[in-house]
């Protein structure tokens, strides 16, 4: 995958505290949205790339080889036990019998390094290879991202078994180490890639972590107020119409939205807007009632 500074992109410093990288990131998850910008591009990769650059910086370990090996930072558990590999080496060669430097010795040293057939510490030896990284897609319903499950996945011929978090972005990656190409002479297996596709749902809309929905009310419950029972992703609610309610007023109930990735327990809010119903077909007796109240 091609190097992208994460600091940079999302608009922080190095110093950065975990709170300010939460918040860098749902400033700019919620600017770039697939939802939001439907035929823009640019705006799906740059939605990914944040998603990707908070996947990394929200996790310690990961930040840590971040700012250690740059871009080389997927390759750095390589990249030290070949560093190993080659200190025990060059132990190995100055534990010979000191003589003279010539060229067959430097030529000696330098195969001791590498691989080479001249030392016997080198000759058991072979270079090892990271094998390939593999990506694959994943294509969920609404309902199926907002709660933690299981799925099976066909990767080249392998069935993986992972664990979808519930609250998963649309286009969001997520990476499952070890399970990409096999590694070459005994190296490291590389890593699976998972991009998530969800689908939009017909009666609500996601942004970020927040919900909206519209309800429809007839006349008669919104002139005179009452309890309407709807569906939610997370099961049925009661609602309270309050008397005299107004077509397009809006209300808000608290942690009814997406679950939080990653935070278990912790929900956006569903943000309901009514629309109100206009009777039809009144019989002639329904027309001189609501003739009546319009002179009274």
């Amino acid at each position: 995958m091609d190097y992208v500074d994460y600091y940079k992109l999302l608009g922080i410093e190095k110093t950065a505290t975990q709170k300010d990288i939460k918040s860098a990131y749902r400033k700019l998850a919620r600017k770039y949205h697939p939802d939001l910008n439907p035929n823009d591009k640019d705006a799906k990769r740059k939605f990914q790339q944040i998603n990707e650059a908070n996947e990394v910086l929200s996790d310690t370990g990961k930040r840590k080889k971040y700012d250690q090996y740059g871009k080389d930072w997927q390759h750095s558990d390589q990249f030290e036990k070949q560093q190993q590999y080659q200190n025990q080496a060059s132990e190995a060669s100055r534990s010979r019998s000191t003589r003279t430097q010539s060229d067959g010795d430097f030529s000696d040293f330098f195969e001791s390094l590498f691989g080479g057939a001249s030392s016997g510490y080198s000759r058991s030896r072979q270079v090892k290879y990271r094998g390939e990284d593999y990506t694959a897609e994943v294509h969920l319903e609404l309902t199926d991202a907002y709660k933690t499950h299981k799925q099976t996945l066909n990767v080249n011929g392998e069935k993986i078994r992972i664990t979808v978090p519930g609250g998963i972005e649309n286009g969001q990656t997520i990476k499952i180490a070890g399970h990409g190409g096999k590694g070459i002479n005994g190296g490291p297996d590389g890593d699976l890639y998972i991009t998530f596709s969800i689908a939009n749902h017909p009666g609500i809309k996601r942004l970020g972590n927040d919900l909206f929905t519209t309800v429809d009310l007839d006349l008669y419950l919104a002139v005179l107020g009452g309890e309407k029972t709807i569906d939610t992703l997370d099961g049925k609610v009661k609602l309270k119409i309050k008397l005299e309610t107004q077509n397009g007023s809006k209300v808000k109930l608290k942690n009814k939205g997406f679950p939080v990735y990653k935070n278990e327990g912790q929900f956006g809010d569903l943000f309901i807007t009514y629309k109100i119903k206009i009777p039809t077909n009144l019989t002639e007796k329904q027309k001189a009632l609501f003739k009546q109240l319009s002179e009274s």
